[in-house]
């Protein structure tokens, strides 16, 4: 199994010190986020030799998103992601994912499908587009399965983009579905599932959760980076947020290791 590790894991730290922490746990690679960038994150993260897994936009939704700043108006949204796209192209990511945001205004999201599409191909980087568990669909998504991922996609007449398989949105999925489209994931997230989730940023490392990991590693049969994910709520007394990011970074490491052991 090669492990890397989304940087919204340690979001303490600078671009610089996730590199050197996810080095030292033995990481093979590092998800990348555009809100990290400094002007020597590029050279930097050559000089690494981590590989990039899913980067992810400094807005990352076509539509809006409760729950963080940006644009009001998908244009500005969209025309944000394209931009995001041309910045992180040079790093080689798995690919650049997005959501769609929550609300119901479809043709919105195919016109920008289509625009962010085709700044992607332009900027030769895969794009890839992420359904969020039905619990928290209201703050995030209009599609919450990969079937109703893949569908919006064939309505924008854009099959060629791609999807993410994230295990703490779809860990309860039908394993079936994760085998009928296998060949169309760009990028694994995984994180366990808290029993009880007391809110959307409450994931814990794998193996710490009620996820049964196995049968969906098995429908995946996934060769990329398997790319540790943890959002943590810093106001709950034991937040993965509150470790020191060096130690979170070498657990994430390890429990994914035990996946495959």
């Amino acid at each position: 199994m090669r492990v890397s590790i989304s940087q919204i894991t340690t979001v303490s730290q600078s671009f610089a010190d996730d590199l050197d922490a996810y080095r030292a746990a033995g990481a093979d690679g590092v998800g990348i986020w555009e809100s990290k960038l400094a002007d020597d994150s590029l050279e930097r993260f050559r000089a690494s030799g981590l590989e990039a897994a899913a980067a992810v936009p400094a807005v990352p939704s076509i539509l809006p998103l409760p729950l963080m700043e940006g644009p009001g108006e998908p244009e500005q949204r969209v025309a944000a992601i394209c931009a995001a796209i041309d910045r992180l192209a040079p790093f080689e990511p798995a690919c650049v994912l997005f959501l769609t945001g929550p609300g119901d205004d479809r043709a919105e999201l195919v016109r920008g499908i289509r625009a962010i599409a085709a700044a992607a191909e332009h900027a030769g980087v895969p794009l890839a587009l992420e359904p969020i568990q039905r619990e928290y669909r209201d703050l995030w998504t209009t599609v919450s399965t990969l079937g109703e991922a893949a569908a919006l996609l064939d309505e924008a007449g854009r099959p060629d983009v791609r999807l993410v398989f994230d295990a703490w949105h779809l860990w309860n999925a039908p394993l079936d579905e994760i085998a009928r489209f296998r060949d169309r994931i760009a990028a694994v997230h995984l994180a366990d599932w808290r029993e009880p989730t007391r809110n959307t940023n409450d994931r814990v490392l794998p193996g710490d959760g009620a996820i049964d990991f196995g049968p969906i590693l098995d429908r995946l049969a996934w060769d990329g980076l398997f790319d540790l994910e943890i959002f943590s709520d810093p106001e709950l007394p034991d937040s993965l947020w509150r470790l020191d990011p060096r130690e979170l970074a070498r657990r994430g490491v390890e429990a994914l290791r035990r996946l495959s052991a």
